[in-house]
């Protein structure tokens, strides 16, 4: 099976130099700068862009930092291997789904959940409080109002998982959970259970979740959570990707799916 990209409009800049920024960072990640290549010389780039030199200078710092890009003295500045990339960093996670996810982004976000999210479940039974309860069974109530290929399903999975990252009292795995909202939410779309019998699955396996994390039972909330990112790991190879320019994906605000 091939792999195919989906895009996945996210937010945009509010500066000159950020949007400057987020432009290179995308190229990159789509591939239109391939690993090792030179960027065009500062008079190209200003030209394109139509900013000052100060603002590309700030630009390309910023993709410095975020391990996209190194400066090299008599050389230029050139894009860096993908294994620098700083992939917690909350605008390089944004900049793939804009430049469209393919299936091994989500098997590595998969695999960095499996690693992260059993033992946040864990945590969480033991850790938990009445409002963290409350929390996840509100996103529990949620999903189960909600269509399956809704937008509104897909946020309520997101916060049903955060809920658990908070209710772990881990501030490492807090942190990382909300590094990777974006991610989780376009994966949560992609793997939408449409079908009544997926759906049946999901809404079980969360709610084995909840009230293992409810009852204490930390063993329970682990295996749970396993199962879940299995399972939608599991959809995501049954899911045909297409490419779709952002402009044509639905909006928050219409709740729907192309």
């Amino acid at each position: 099976m091939t792999s195919r990209i989906v895009v996945i409009p996210t937010r945009r800049a509010h500066s000159n130099h950020a949007e400057v920024a987020r432009s290179i960072g995308v190229d990159i990640i789509a591939g239109r700068y391939a690993e090792g290549t030179r960027l065009p010389g500062d008079a190209e780039m200003i030209a394109m862009f139509g900013v000052s030199r100060p603002v590309l200078r700030e630009s390309v710092k910023t993709l410095v930092a975020k391990g996209l890009l190194t400066t090299k003295a008599r050389v230029g500045t050139v894009v860096r291997e993908r294994g620098a990339w700083n992939m917690f960093d909350a605008d390089v996670l944004a900049w793939h789904l804009d430049a469209g996810i393919d299936k091994r982004f989500l098997n590595d976000l998969a695999e960095i959940r499996l690693a992260v999210e059993p033992r946040a479940a864990m945590l969480a039974a033991a850790q938990r409080s009445e409002q963290d309860i409350a929390d996840l069974r509100r996103s529990m109530e949620r999903m189960r109002i909600e269509a399956s290929d809704s937008v509104g399903f897909a946020d309520a999975d997101l916060a049903l998982h955060v809920a658990v990252a908070r209710a772990s009292g881990n501030l490492f795995m807090r942190s990382i959970g909300h590094v990777i909202e974006a991610a989780l939410r376009a994966s949560f779309l992609l793997s939408a259970p449409v079908e009544p019998e997926d759906r049946d699955t999901v809404l079980l396996w969360h709610q084995k979740i909840v009230d293992a994390i409810a009852a204490g039972d930390a063993d329970a909330a682990s295996e749970a959570m396993i199962f879940v990112i299995h399972n939608g790991m599991h959809r995501h190879e049954g899911t045909v990707i297409e490419t779709a320019p952002a402009e044509a994906l639905p909006s928050e605000e219409s709740g729907e799916r192309s």
